[in-house]
């Protein structure tokens, strides 16, 4: 079995949402609707200053779904569409057994990853964009991140690391001592958030 995470440089990352975008583009996203947000530290708005002018400071921490070891959302599904894949360790959705119920919304503490389809998702355009195997979007569902299920099942990066311009995202199986995730975190100082809850996120903050 893989157990698929991911590491984040918060020295590294500047903030361009690139990862947001790519994420959103690869897998079809309706309107209105984000998988992977950049936060801005402390400010009181998207890319505020944390201080004053002339010191005024930013930092940035990208936040999606953080594919728990020890997943709440999994735990309160009534019907199974939110898993934890058994080869890889990723928190998927299963949107033909979704009933809209949003438990899974309301059990995972970190607020803002998941999305709930309340009309049917409307595109941008005409025809769909991304990669041609993406999950389909329906209405009355939850969605969030997967890892880009679509192309690490076969190997390939999550698309929000891949066009990262400052690499400041690594990749791989968690239990592989020799996976560039697993490289960069050896002798790192990093985060978890909200460790405390005792979700075991697979997502890493390097700071």
């Amino acid at each position: 079995m893989t157990r698929y995470g991911m590491a984040i440089d918060l020295n590294r990352c500047i903030g361009c949402h690139t990862c947001s975008v790519a994420c959103k583009m690869a897998n079809n996203l309706p309107k209105n609707m984000w998988w992977n947000r950049v936060m801005t530290n402390d400010g009181y708005t998207i890319d505020s200053a944390r201080t004053a002018w002339p010191q005024g400071m930013l930092e940035f921490t990208p936040v999606a779904c953080q594919h728990c070891e020890n997943p709440a959302c999994v735990k309160v599904c009534p019907v199974g569409a939110t898993y934890k894949d058994p080869d890889t360790g990723i928190v998927r959705q299963d949107a033909d057994k979704c009933i809209g119920c949003r438990m899974c919304m309301s059990a995972c503490p970190y607020n803002g990853v998941r999305s709930f389809n309340w009309e049917e998702p409307a595109a941008y355009y005409d025809f769909a964009v991304g990669d041609s195997d993406a999950p389909e979007h329906q209405k009355h569902t939850v969605e969030k991140c997967t890892f880009c299920y679509q192309r690490t099942s076969q190997g390939e990066e999550p698309a929000c690391m891949h066009l990262c311009p400052e690499r400041a995202r690594y990749w791989g199986d968690l239990d592989d001592p020799e996976s560039a995730v697993s490289r960069a975190i050896e002798g790192r100082s990093y985060q978890l958030l909200l460790e405390e809850m005792g979700t075991k996120p697979s997502v890493y903050y390097l700071v």
